[in-house]
């Protein structure tokens, strides 16, 4: 995250606002028989790092111990979708340390008024791929894009109620 930050910081301030000001979003795993799960999370940003807690034994933390792969969505409130959809793909990494566990308890506390109990939840740190985020403007059809690492910037103009053209540079 903090790459992010430093690289492209109007889109880190919108993942901020998308992600974690809401206090949940929407983590997409991979299910044993490799279907996908979409389930709640609370996300949370220390040292630099976007962290994901889960309940101990939960069948999500259960997805990204045995597939790592991961998509972290933010939650969509209308059907215009003019706030935007904010998407982080990446790899889970399991962090069993306690001191870090302990470290991100306090934290949590002090941030959101409930203490995770160190060694009674799984916690993940995101390795980020990609970020995706898109806004629609619904007097228009157009289609907004920002991404990172790539750093690009694009429009795709609504055609139709269903379909959006090229990209065009921004």
């Amino acid at each position: 995250w903090a790459d992010m930050e430093r690289r492209q910081p109007r889109l880190a301030a919108l993942g901020r606002q998308r992600l974690i000001e809401p206090g949940v979003v929407f983590v997409a795993t991979i299910r044993r028989d490799g279907s996908p799960r979409l389930s709640p999370v609370e996300p949370f940003i220390m040292d630099g790092m976007l962290y994901l807690s889960m309940l101990w034994q939960s069948r999500k933390a259960d997805d990204l111990l045995r597939d790592a792969r991961v998509l972290v969505h933010s939650i969509v409130t209308t059907r215009d979708g003019g706030n935007g959809e904010f998407k982080v793909r990446g790899t889970a990494r399991g962090e069993g340390d306690p001191q870090l566990q302990s470290r991100y308890a306090a934290a949590v506390a002090a941030s959101l008024g409930w203490e995770p109990e160190p060694g009674r939840f799984h916690l993940f740190s995101i390795d980020i791929e990609t970020v995706i985020y898109i806004r629609y403007d619904d007097s228009t059809g157009d289609q907004h894009v920002a991404t990172w690492p790539h750093g690009e910037e694009f429009l795709r103009r609504g055609t139709s109620a269903t379909s959006v053209g090229e990209r065009e540079p921004v």
